[in-house]
């Protein structure tokens, strides 16, 4: 039986270029057991599977992979998913992962979560001297036994920056916009930033002392294609 999958691209400038593409399937239609299979068939670098909400609540659960594993958190999938469960009827205020409870909440074309930072998985963080050297930067060079996030200041004032991330263990040599890793590098510099990520990706994020980080971000429809 053919399985819908909606295509999103999440963290999209305000043009609604660039962005993360994310696969989203329900849930109910798939074996549980078929998920990996499915995501690494996509290849996307994440792929959400949403329990929808049941009548009178507000609250959905998601289960996210990359094309090589199951995560207990991630930041794009749970955008992309708290926005396609808006734009299907069934907005919500809480969403279920592995890792605990996100809180959602929808302003203008801005979705929003908020998450622990210790959720996040661990990155390499490497504070690169320039754009230039960071767009220079080259997957290969890093080691792929672990997530490496680089990233520079472009106005350090206004909180804005410059970031890529590369995830070669997670099957994702590069990644075009990482939720989790803005949760880490808005933790680790302890306010809140603007970050343009990749190719122009766009994330937004609000920090807080008490250890919660809210990520926020635009997404877009590709449609709707089909999988065995």
């Amino acid at each position: 039986m053919a399985i819908d999958v909606s295509v999103l691209r999440v963290f999209t400038d305000p043009d609604g270029n660039y962005g993360n593409p994310l696969g989203v399937i329900d849930a109910s239609v798939v074996d549980p057991d078929a998920r990996q299979r499915i995501a690494t068939q996509l290849g996307y670098s994440e792929t959400v599977f949403i329990d929808l909400p049941t009548a009178g609540t507000s609250t959905a659960h998601a289960h996210i992979h990359t094309p090589a594993v199951e995560l207990p958190f991630a930041g794009h999938p749970t955008v992309g998913a708290a926005w396609w469960l808006r734009e299907r009827g069934t907005p919500i205020h809480t969403l279920r992962v592995h890792a605990g409870i996100v809180q959602v909440s929808y302003t203008d074309d801005l979705t929003s979560v908020r998450a622990r930072a210790e959720w996040a998985p661990e990155f390499a963080v490497h504070d690169v001297a320039s754009v230039d050297d960071l767009l220079a930067a080259d997957p290969a060079d890093y080691p792929d036994d672990v997530n490496h996030y680089l990233w520079t200041w472009v106005d350090r004032e206004q909180g804005m920056v410059r970031a890529r991330m590369f995830a070669t263990d997670l099957g994702v040599p590069e990644d075009e916009a990482t939720g989790s890793a803005a949760v880490r590098i808005t933790d680790y510099l302890s306010r809140d930033l603007t970050i343009v990520q990749g190719k122009g990706s766009h994330i937004h994020t609000e920090w807080s002392p008490d250890g919660w980080v809210r990520v926020a971000g635009r997404v877009v429809s590709d449609g709707v294609k089909q999988i065995d």
